[in-house]
């Protein structure tokens, strides 16, 4: 069989954990350091590939292999990922054609309007509330988590990203917030709850919207709190103010093209001196998002390079107060919603089917691998409007716990 034979040459240079491949027509070879150990884990293609598909673009054809049931993987696919990353640059099979790719990624980025963009958020977290409450903490978090400890629970972490990112603005009492991609709203709430603020959430998915003010309610906030669906560049337009403005996990559905309007909404809505804090995935070079990402999971996302954020801020009268990389914080909270969601893959089997299954199998466990071991990397980025000469002298403030 031809591509069995195109196979294992590929496949006989991955080093690692041992691991098993069942070729359609039932052969099965080992691959691997210490091939006659017991596999880590065991693929089974149940039909051949189009190999063709697959050189051109691998991330793609490889996935949806294993969403229709071509591939199966019997194991920790964690491993798999950890094994694919390291041969990627080894294999022209699983390369693609790499300037192809960027070149065809950069044009969807130009073309994509901002109503592409809404389309792309709104078919991303309107799956609906009760699919995100299945795997995620009782805070609806959707977003990189800050673990004191490898022990502290996903809501414990959950709630201490929250109050570092709030200790980072210096957020006090009768301040009013923006939050920029609002989320479930526990960030506002808590901000109006534990710290005394005025705060108001943007989204644009009207589930976000209904459970947030559900929140609201509950809480007793509606005086202090709003969640508003809404657009941060329309709203930039509307004369409101801020003394303080977070954006947490939003920034990555921007765009390459409309970073700088982003910077330029925030500085006209941000008071002078005022504090923003951009909690967002990064690269370390400008690449074009996973074409399997991009098409299934996050379309017309962008996740930009660390300098590609810091270029922007004195085009904007910036000054940078502090940057932290949370990558391996990330790495744990994927870690952990993985973990969450095998053990709800039954409900959600009989909602969505199994295709749907598989697809957010694949994206879980794939970001819990990349964190660990690609360039993918989470930073929160503080800085201020202008000169602010009133700011504390060293950092522990963030990391007091008194308020």
């Amino acid at each position: 069989m031809l591509q069995r034979t195109l196979l294992h040459s590929v496949l006989r240079r991955a080093s690692g954990p041992p691991f098993t491949v069942t070729y359609p027509d039932g052969q099965t070879h080992s691959y691997g350091d210490d091939r006659g150990g017991e596999p880590r884990f065991r693929l089974i293609l149940n039909e051949p590939l189009d190999l063709g598909a697959v050189r051109s673009s691998p991330m793609v054809e490889l996935g949806e292999a294993y969403m229709d049931g071509i591939i199966d993987i019997e194991g920790d696919l964690r491993d798999v990922f950890r094994m694919g990353i390291e041969m990627m640059d080894e294999s022209n099979l699983l390369q693609g054609n790499r300037e192809e790719i960027r070149d065809q990624f950069l044009q969807r980025q130009q073309d994509a309007g901002e109503e592409e963009q809404v389309d792309g958020v709104q078919q991303h977290y309107d799956l609906g509330n009760d699919f995100f409450r299945l795997w995620l903490d009782e805070t609806m978090s959707y977003s990189c988590a800050y673990f004191r400890s490898p022990d502290d629970s996903l809501r414990r972490a959950q709630l201490q990203k929250i109050d570092h990112s709030l200790r980072k603005l210096q957020l006090v009492e009768g301040e009013r917030l923006l939050d920029i991609g609002s989320g479930w709203g526990h960030l506002i709430v808590r901000a109006a709850q534990d710290y005394g603020a005025r705060a108001l959430g943007i989204t644009l998915s009207e589930e976000q919207v209904r459970e947030t003010q559900k929140r609201i309610d509950a809480a007793g906030l509606g005086e202090q709190v709003e969640v508003r669906l809404a657009d941060y560049r329309d709203l930039a337009t509307e004369g409101e103010f801020f003394d303080k403005i977070v954006s947490i996990g939003m920034f990555e559905h921007v765009g390459r093209e409309h970073i700088p309007e982003y910077f330029k909404a925030v500085r006209k809505m941000l008071r002078p001196g005022g504090l923003s804090l951009l909690h967002t995935l990064t690269h370390l070079q400008e690449d074009p998002s996973n074409p399997w990402l991009e098409k299934y999971i996050f379309p017309w996302g962008y996740i930009p390079s660390v300098r590609e954020v810091l270029w922007q801020l004195p085009e904007h009268s910036f000054h940078l107060l502090d940057a932290e990389s949370l990558r391996l914080h990330y790495a744990m909270t994927t870690e952990r919603w993985a973990e969450n969601y095998e053990q709800v893959t039954d409900r959600v089997r009989e909602k969505y089917g199994e295709r749907f299954v598989r697809m957010w199998r694949l994206f879980l466990n794939g970001c819990a691998t990349s964190f660990l071991h690609t360039g993918l990397d989470v930073h929160q980025f503080l800085f201020s409007r202008g000169l602010n000469n009133d700011l504390p002298l060293t950092r522990e403030h963030m990391y007091s716990s008194s308020r």
